[in-house]
Protein backbone atom coordinates (compact mmCIF):
# COMPACT_ATOMS: atom_id res chain seq x y z
CA UNK A 1 0.00 0.00 0.00
CA UNK A 2 1.60 3.21 -0.81
CA UNK A 3 1.08 5.07 1.83
CA UNK A 4 3.92 7.75 3.38
CA UNK A 5 5.73 7.12 6.00
CA UNK A 6 5.24 5.65 9.45
CA UNK A 7 1.37 5.69 9.08
CA UNK A 8 0.29 1.79 9.85
CA UNK A 9 -1.33 -0.18 7.71
CA UNK A 10 -3.09 -2.11 9.81
CA UNK A 11 -6.61 -0.38 8.82
CA UNK A 12 -9.51 -0.04 10.88
CA UNK A 13 -12.49 -0.24 8.59
CA UNK A 14 -15.27 1.63 9.94
CA UNK A 15 -18.53 2.62 9.21
CA UNK A 16 -17.69 5.82 7.30
CA UNK A 17 -15.83 8.48 7.16
CA UNK A 18 -17.96 10.33 9.58
CA UNK A 19 -16.80 7.34 11.93
CA UNK A 20 -13.19 7.54 10.49
CA UNK A 21 -13.26 10.95 11.98
CA UNK A 22 -14.97 10.38 15.38
CA UNK A 23 -12.60 7.23 16.24
CA UNK A 24 -9.58 9.44 15.65
CA UNK A 25 -11.43 12.14 18.36
CA UNK A 26 -12.00 9.77 20.54
CA UNK A 27 -8.31 7.34 20.41
CA UNK A 28 -6.35 11.45 20.81
CA UNK A 29 -8.69 11.97 23.88
CA UNK A 30 -7.98 8.47 25.38
CA UNK A 31 -3.87 8.73 24.20
CA UNK A 32 -3.83 11.75 26.11
CA UNK A 33 -6.31 11.14 29.32
CA UNK A 34 -6.88 7.30 29.18
CA UNK A 35 -8.65 7.47 32.57
CA UNK A 36 -11.52 8.89 30.44
CA UNK A 37 -12.39 5.06 29.23
CA UNK A 38 -13.76 3.89 33.01
CA UNK A 39 -14.21 7.39 35.03
CA UNK A 40 -16.28 8.85 31.48
CA UNK A 41 -16.22 13.24 31.48
CA UNK A 42 -15.56 13.43 34.90
CA UNK A 43 -12.12 12.72 34.40
CA UNK A 44 -11.61 15.07 31.78
CA UNK A 45 -10.65 19.32 31.88
CA UNK A 46 -12.55 21.43 29.42
CA UNK A 47 -11.07 19.93 25.89
CA UNK A 48 -10.53 21.83 22.85
CA UNK A 49 -10.10 20.70 19.35
CA UNK A 50 -9.74 22.47 16.09
CA UNK A 51 -10.61 22.21 12.69
CA UNK A 52 -11.36 24.40 9.60
CA UNK A 53 -14.33 26.00 8.74
CA UNK A 54 -14.61 24.07 5.28
CA UNK A 55 -14.52 21.11 7.56
CA UNK A 56 -17.04 17.83 7.24
CA UNK A 57 -20.18 18.46 9.66
CA UNK A 58 -18.78 15.09 11.26
CA UNK A 59 -16.11 16.95 13.55
CA UNK A 60 -18.87 18.49 15.42
CA UNK A 61 -21.02 15.76 15.39
CA UNK A 62 -18.75 13.80 16.53
CA UNK A 63 -17.69 16.17 19.33
CA UNK A 64 -21.23 15.98 20.11
CA UNK A 65 -21.86 11.83 20.45
CA UNK A 66 -18.49 11.64 22.06
CA UNK A 67 -19.86 14.18 25.47
CA UNK A 68 -17.25 16.61 24.40
CA UNK A 69 -19.95 19.50 23.55
CA UNK A 70 -20.00 21.14 19.49
CA UNK A 71 -18.74 24.18 21.47
CA UNK A 72 -15.50 22.41 22.11
CA UNK A 73 -14.77 22.59 18.68
CA UNK A 74 -12.85 25.58 17.75
CA UNK A 75 -13.19 26.78 14.19
CA UNK A 76 -9.96 27.91 12.33
CA UNK A 77 -10.39 30.94 9.60
CA UNK A 78 -9.69 29.22 5.96
CA UNK A 79 -8.38 31.26 3.20
CA UNK A 80 -10.55 32.56 -0.14
CA UNK A 81 -9.38 28.94 -1.56
CA UNK A 82 -10.84 26.92 1.27
CA UNK A 83 -7.79 26.11 3.06
CA UNK A 84 -6.82 26.33 6.81
CA UNK A 85 -4.85 29.07 7.95
CA UNK A 86 -1.99 27.87 10.29
CA UNK A 87 -1.54 31.46 11.55
CA UNK A 88 -5.05 31.10 12.91
CA UNK A 89 -4.84 28.09 14.05
CA UNK A 90 -1.75 29.17 15.97
CA UNK A 91 -3.87 31.81 17.65
CA UNK A 92 -6.61 29.67 18.23
CA UNK A 93 -4.85 27.49 20.36
CA UNK A 94 -3.07 30.35 22.36
CA UNK A 95 -7.00 31.85 22.77
CA UNK A 96 -8.02 28.27 23.95
CA UNK A 97 -5.39 27.50 26.44
CA UNK A 98 -5.47 31.46 27.54
CA UNK A 99 -9.74 30.42 28.21
CA UNK A 100 -9.07 27.04 30.32
CA UNK A 101 -8.90 24.79 27.58
CA UNK A 102 -6.88 22.05 26.52
CA UNK A 103 -6.02 21.86 23.18
CA UNK A 104 -5.46 17.77 21.89
CA UNK A 105 -6.61 17.56 18.50
CA UNK A 106 -6.87 19.51 15.00
CA UNK A 107 -7.85 17.86 12.01
CA UNK A 108 -7.37 18.88 8.66
CA UNK A 109 -8.73 18.58 5.35
CA UNK A 110 -7.59 17.43 2.40
CA UNK A 111 -10.44 17.28 -0.31
CA UNK A 112 -13.06 19.90 1.32
CA UNK A 113 -16.63 18.48 0.43
CA UNK A 114 -17.55 21.88 -1.40
CA UNK A 115 -14.13 23.86 -2.99
CA UNK A 116 -12.11 20.48 -3.03
CA UNK A 117 -9.64 22.44 -0.96
CA UNK A 118 -6.34 20.33 0.60
CA UNK A 119 -5.31 22.26 4.20
CA UNK A 120 -1.41 23.02 3.69
CA UNK A 121 -0.47 20.01 6.05
CA UNK A 122 3.16 20.73 6.33
CA UNK A 123 2.40 23.69 8.08
CA UNK A 124 -0.32 22.36 10.17
CA UNK A 125 1.94 19.68 11.42
CA UNK A 126 4.61 22.18 12.32
CA UNK A 127 1.92 23.86 14.76
CA UNK A 128 0.69 20.20 15.95
CA UNK A 129 4.13 19.15 16.97
CA UNK A 130 4.91 22.79 18.96
CA UNK A 131 1.95 22.32 20.71
CA UNK A 132 2.44 18.42 21.19
CA UNK A 133 -1.41 17.99 19.58
CA UNK A 134 -2.30 14.80 17.54
CA UNK A 135 -3.36 15.45 13.59
CA UNK A 136 -6.06 13.68 12.13
CA UNK A 137 -6.35 14.34 8.45
CA UNK A 138 -9.56 13.96 6.66
CA UNK A 139 -8.80 12.70 3.53
CA UNK A 140 -11.81 10.73 2.99
CA UNK A 141 -12.49 12.61 -0.22
CA UNK A 142 -8.86 13.48 -1.12
CA UNK A 143 -6.88 10.58 0.17
CA UNK A 144 -6.98 8.34 -3.33
CA UNK A 145 -4.71 11.12 -4.63
CA UNK A 146 -2.13 9.61 -2.92
CA UNK A 147 -2.17 6.80 -5.93
CA UNK A 148 -1.54 9.71 -8.28
CA UNK A 149 2.16 10.33 -9.27
CA UNK A 150 1.13 13.69 -11.02
CA UNK A 151 -1.02 14.98 -8.28
CA UNK A 152 0.02 13.50 -4.92
CA UNK A 153 1.87 16.58 -3.88
CA UNK A 154 -1.48 18.27 -2.64
CA UNK A 155 -1.15 15.69 -0.03
CA UNK A 156 2.30 16.84 0.51
CA UNK A 157 2.69 16.34 4.95
CA UNK A 158 0.36 13.50 5.36
CA UNK A 159 2.46 11.29 6.33
CA UNK A 160 3.13 13.57 9.83
CA UNK A 161 -0.61 13.36 10.97
CA UNK A 162 -1.47 10.57 13.68
CA UNK A 163 -4.34 9.37 11.98
CA UNK A 164 -6.12 9.84 8.39
CA UNK A 165 -9.66 8.99 7.46
CA UNK A 166 -9.87 7.67 3.58
CA UNK A 167 -13.26 6.34 1.82
CA UNK A 168 -12.31 4.14 -0.92
CA UNK A 169 -15.80 4.53 -1.93
CA UNK A 170 -15.36 7.86 -3.37
CA UNK A 171 -12.59 9.35 -5.94
CA UNK A 172 -11.63 5.01 -6.82
CA UNK A 173 -15.50 4.26 -6.81
CA UNK A 174 -15.06 1.03 -4.80
CA UNK A 175 -18.55 -0.57 -3.67
CA UNK A 176 -20.30 1.41 -1.06
CA UNK A 177 -19.40 1.49 1.65
CA UNK A 178 -15.53 1.26 1.84
CA UNK A 179 -13.66 3.65 4.25
CA UNK A 180 -10.47 3.09 6.22
CA UNK A 181 -8.97 4.59 9.28
CA UNK A 182 -5.03 4.87 9.28
CA UNK A 183 -3.33 4.95 12.44
CA UNK A 184 0.78 5.77 13.02
CA UNK A 185 0.34 4.46 16.08
CA UNK A 186 1.51 0.67 16.47
CA UNK A 187 1.10 -0.20 20.07
CA UNK A 188 -2.84 -1.42 19.41
CA UNK A 189 -4.10 2.00 20.35
CA UNK A 190 -7.75 1.04 18.97
CA UNK A 191 -8.04 -1.95 21.07
CA UNK A 192 -6.95 -0.30 24.47
CA UNK A 193 -9.43 2.52 23.82
CA UNK A 194 -12.39 0.07 22.25
CA UNK A 195 -12.00 -3.11 23.56
CA UNK A 196 -14.11 -4.69 25.90
CA UNK A 197 -12.51 -7.93 25.99
CA UNK A 198 -16.15 -9.65 25.90
CA UNK A 199 -14.78 -13.91 26.35
CA UNK A 200 -18.03 -15.25 24.66
CA UNK A 201 -16.80 -13.64 21.76
CA UNK A 202 -13.02 -12.35 21.34
CA UNK A 203 -11.14 -15.83 22.90
CA UNK A 204 -7.25 -14.95 22.76
CA UNK A 205 -6.43 -18.69 22.71
CA UNK A 206 -6.86 -19.31 18.84
CA UNK A 207 -4.82 -20.66 16.48
CA UNK A 208 -3.83 -17.66 14.09
CA UNK A 209 -2.67 -14.28 15.03
CA UNK A 210 -5.54 -12.66 17.15
CA UNK A 211 -4.18 -8.85 16.01
CA UNK A 212 -5.58 -9.81 12.88
CA UNK A 213 -8.88 -9.53 14.63
CA UNK A 214 -10.46 -5.99 14.26
CA UNK A 215 -13.61 -7.06 15.90
CA UNK A 216 -13.27 -5.53 19.73
CA UNK A 217 -11.25 -2.43 18.49
CA UNK A 218 -13.82 -0.82 16.70
CA UNK A 219 -17.97 0.33 17.75
CA UNK A 220 -19.80 -1.91 15.72
CA UNK A 221 -19.77 -5.29 16.05
CA UNK A 222 -21.21 -7.79 13.01
CA UNK A 223 -20.33 -5.98 9.72
CA UNK A 224 -19.57 -6.77 6.22
CA UNK A 225 -15.93 -7.10 5.24
CA UNK A 226 -16.00 -4.04 3.29
CA UNK A 227 -11.85 -3.87 2.90
CA UNK A 228 -12.72 -7.10 0.68
CA UNK A 229 -14.00 -4.51 -1.56
CA UNK A 230 -11.09 -2.25 -2.03
CA UNK A 231 -9.01 -5.85 -2.37
CA UNK A 232 -10.38 -7.26 -4.83
CA UNK A 233 -10.65 -4.20 -6.90
CA UNK A 234 -6.99 -2.90 -6.31
CA UNK A 235 -6.34 -6.97 -7.83
CA UNK A 236 -8.31 -6.31 -10.67
CA UNK A 237 -7.13 -2.81 -11.46
CA UNK A 238 -3.77 -2.79 -10.39
CA UNK A 239 -2.18 0.23 -8.40
CA UNK A 240 -1.48 1.40 -12.13
CA UNK A 241 -5.31 1.22 -13.27
CA UNK A 242 -6.25 3.26 -9.63
CA UNK A 243 -3.59 5.53 -10.79
CA UNK A 244 -4.91 6.31 -14.50
CA UNK A 245 -8.69 6.75 -12.49
CA UNK A 246 -7.75 9.61 -10.39
CA UNK A 247 -5.51 10.70 -13.41
CA UNK A 248 -8.34 11.00 -15.72
CA UNK A 249 -10.61 12.16 -12.91
CA UNK A 250 -8.38 15.42 -12.81
CA UNK A 251 -8.30 15.27 -17.01
CA UNK A 252 -12.20 15.57 -17.33
CA UNK A 253 -12.24 18.22 -14.28
CA UNK A 254 -9.76 20.52 -16.46
CA UNK A 255 -11.63 19.41 -19.60
CA UNK A 256 -14.89 20.78 -18.24
CA UNK A 257 -13.82 23.67 -16.97
CA UNK A 258 -11.91 24.75 -20.12
CA UNK A 259 -15.78 24.16 -22.03
CA UNK A 260 -17.13 26.48 -18.89
CA UNK A 261 -15.25 29.15 -20.33
CA UNK A 262 -15.63 29.09 -23.83
CA UNK A 263 -19.63 29.31 -22.73
CA UNK A 264 -21.74 32.19 -22.59
CA UNK A 265 -23.58 31.92 -19.16
CA UNK A 266 -21.50 29.71 -17.43
CA UNK A 267 -18.95 31.38 -14.72
CA UNK A 268 -16.07 29.40 -12.66
CA UNK A 269 -16.25 30.03 -8.60
CA UNK A 270 -12.80 29.80 -8.56
CA UNK A 271 -10.05 27.19 -10.58
CA UNK A 272 -10.22 24.16 -8.98
CA UNK A 273 -7.15 22.12 -7.80
CA UNK A 274 -9.50 18.93 -7.59
CA UNK A 275 -11.99 17.49 -8.99
CA UNK A 276 -14.92 19.74 -7.46
CA UNK A 277 -15.84 22.40 -10.40
CA UNK A 278 -17.53 25.07 -8.66
CA UNK A 279 -19.66 27.22 -11.04
CA UNK A 280 -22.93 29.52 -11.85
CA UNK A 281 -25.10 29.34 -14.63
CA UNK A 282 -26.50 32.69 -15.63
CA UNK A 283 -29.74 32.89 -17.18
CA UNK A 284 -29.95 34.95 -20.61
CA UNK A 285 -32.33 37.35 -17.97
CA UNK A 286 -29.14 38.22 -16.01
CA UNK A 287 -26.58 38.49 -18.22
CA UNK A 288 -24.05 41.87 -18.26
CA UNK A 289 -26.32 42.84 -15.34
CA UNK A 290 -23.72 41.72 -12.70
CA UNK A 291 -23.85 45.19 -10.93
CA UNK A 292 -27.70 45.34 -10.02
CA UNK A 293 -28.70 45.69 -6.36
CA UNK A 294 -31.03 41.85 -6.71
CA UNK A 295 -28.75 40.26 -8.64
CA UNK A 296 -26.96 37.84 -6.37
CA UNK A 297 -30.62 37.55 -4.86
CA UNK A 298 -32.01 36.26 -8.26
CA UNK A 299 -28.65 33.94 -9.35
CA UNK A 300 -29.37 32.38 -5.71
CA UNK A 301 -32.85 31.38 -7.51
CA UNK A 302 -31.58 29.89 -10.54
CA UNK A 303 -29.55 26.46 -9.39
CA UNK A 304 -32.82 25.38 -7.44
CA UNK A 305 -34.78 25.44 -10.34
CA UNK A 306 -32.85 23.67 -12.41
CA UNK A 307 -32.07 21.06 -10.15
CA UNK A 308 -35.62 20.46 -10.29
CA UNK A 309 -35.87 20.81 -13.83
CA UNK A 310 -32.89 18.18 -14.21
CA UNK A 311 -34.74 16.01 -11.86
CA UNK A 312 -37.77 15.84 -12.87
CA UNK A 313 -37.06 15.47 -16.22
CA UNK A 314 -34.79 12.77 -15.28
CA UNK A 315 -31.80 13.62 -17.43
CA UNK A 316 -29.24 14.69 -14.77
CA UNK A 317 -28.39 15.18 -11.25
CA UNK A 318 -26.13 17.83 -9.71
CA UNK A 319 -25.75 19.49 -6.25
CA UNK A 320 -25.64 23.38 -5.49
CA UNK A 321 -25.44 25.11 -2.20
CA UNK A 322 -24.05 28.52 -1.30
CA UNK A 323 -21.20 29.51 0.26
CA UNK A 324 -20.21 32.22 2.24
CA UNK A 325 -21.26 35.46 0.62
CA UNK A 326 -21.08 33.29 -2.67
CA UNK A 327 -25.21 33.01 -4.49
CA UNK A 328 -26.42 29.06 -4.87
CA UNK A 329 -23.56 27.53 -7.05
CA UNK A 330 -23.00 24.18 -9.04
CA UNK A 331 -20.73 21.96 -7.94
CA UNK A 332 -19.99 19.05 -10.07
CA UNK A 333 -17.68 16.48 -8.99
CA UNK A 334 -15.98 14.37 -11.49
CA UNK A 335 -15.39 11.66 -9.70
CA UNK A 336 -17.18 8.23 -11.84
CA UNK A 337 -14.54 6.57 -13.87
CA UNK A 338 -16.88 5.67 -16.47
CA UNK A 339 -17.65 9.55 -17.35
CA UNK A 340 -16.34 11.05 -20.33
CA UNK A 341 -15.87 14.38 -22.60
CA UNK A 342 -19.52 13.88 -23.91
CA UNK A 343 -20.76 13.58 -20.81
CA UNK A 344 -19.22 16.90 -20.12
CA UNK A 345 -20.63 18.46 -23.30
CA UNK A 346 -23.89 16.92 -22.30
CA UNK A 347 -23.89 18.61 -18.91
CA UNK A 348 -23.31 22.19 -20.50
CA UNK A 349 -25.48 21.62 -22.87
CA UNK A 350 -28.59 20.39 -20.65
CA UNK A 351 -28.30 23.15 -18.58
CA UNK A 352 -28.25 25.56 -21.23
CA UNK A 353 -31.71 24.28 -22.74
CA UNK A 354 -32.91 23.33 -19.05
CA UNK A 355 -31.86 27.37 -18.26
CA UNK A 356 -32.81 29.14 -21.52
CA UNK A 357 -36.30 30.50 -20.48
CA UNK A 358 -35.18 32.20 -17.30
Amino acid sequence: MPWPGALSQRASTPASGSISNMYAVNLARYQRYPDCKQRGLRALPPLALFTSKECHYSIKKGAAFLGLGTDSVRVVKADERGKMIPEDLERQISLAKAEGAVPFLVSATSGTTVLGAFDPLEAIADVCQHHGLWLHVDAAWGGSVLLSQTHRHLLAGIQRADSVAWNPHKLLSTGLQCSALLLRDTSNLLKRCHGSQASYLFQQDKFYDVALDTGDKVVQCGRRVDCLKLWLMWKAQGEQGLQRRVDQAFALARYLVEELKKREGFELVMEPEFVNVCFWFVPPSLRGKKGSPDYSERLSKVAPILKERMVRKGSMMIGYQPHGTRSNFFRMVVANPALTRADMDFLLNELERLGQDL
